[in-house]
């Protein structure tokens, strides 16, 4: 993946995020959202670059701008610098939709939404598990989690739910989110 077809190629983006983020959970947090973010493009007939760029860059200004009311503004900027597709600008965005007063409207919107809050979800599952690997992780497991609204409240279930959007179920998410990574474990460190 050399392109640069939307702006900025996979390596590009993974010098970016490495310029702007130190924390270590955050960066396998990117990129178990461009992992999500792949297999449910594959899944839907999208472009798997595309939303797979999204998910890697969706949080480039979590660091600096960490409060809910600003999360993306700075993103957006060092983006669009660097020319990157006013789609993906524009799904990052909206990911956060509390810093804009928007809301999701397209199918790459409510994925890099819900593709991202998942990976907290599965995280969070993997841990209470022993060996706290990825690969001891059942889809039942993330499922029967999901339904626990007092387990990782963080991962906001009413935005995971946006799957349905895409014609997702629930299950079928999680499964998928689950499987894609269980894919790139040792990439995350899990």
């Amino acid at each position: 993946m050399t392109t640069e077809k939307y702006g900025i190629n996979r390596e590009q983006a993974l010098d970016l995020l490495h310029e702007h983020i130190k924390n270590q959970n955050m960066l396998n947090h990117c990129l178990a959202s461009e992992a999500v973010l792949r297999s449910l493009a594959r899944h839907l007939g999208e472009d798997e670059e595309k939303w797979g760029l999204a998910g890697l860059l969706h949080d480039l200004d979590v660091e600096s701008h960490p409060d809910l009311s600003t999360h993306t503004h700075g993103t957006i900027q060092i983006l669009q610098k660097r020319g990157v597709d006013s789609e993906i600008i524009d799904a990052i965005r909206l990911h956060n939709e509390k810093a804009h007063g928007d809301k999701r409207t397209t199918a790459f919107h409510h994925g890099l939404a819900a593709g991202e809050t998942i990976t907290g979800l599965i995280v969070a599952a993997t841990l209470v598990y022993p060996d706290k690997k990825l690969a001891s992780v059942k889809q039942k497991s993330v499922r029967k989690r999901y339904k626990e609204k007092a387990f990782a409240r963080g991962a906001n279930r009413e935005i995971i739910a946006e799957c349905t959007h895409l014609d997702l179920e629930i299950n079928e998410f999680c499964d998928l989110a689950l499987v894609s990574m269980q894919q790139i474990a040792g990439d995350i460190g899990l």
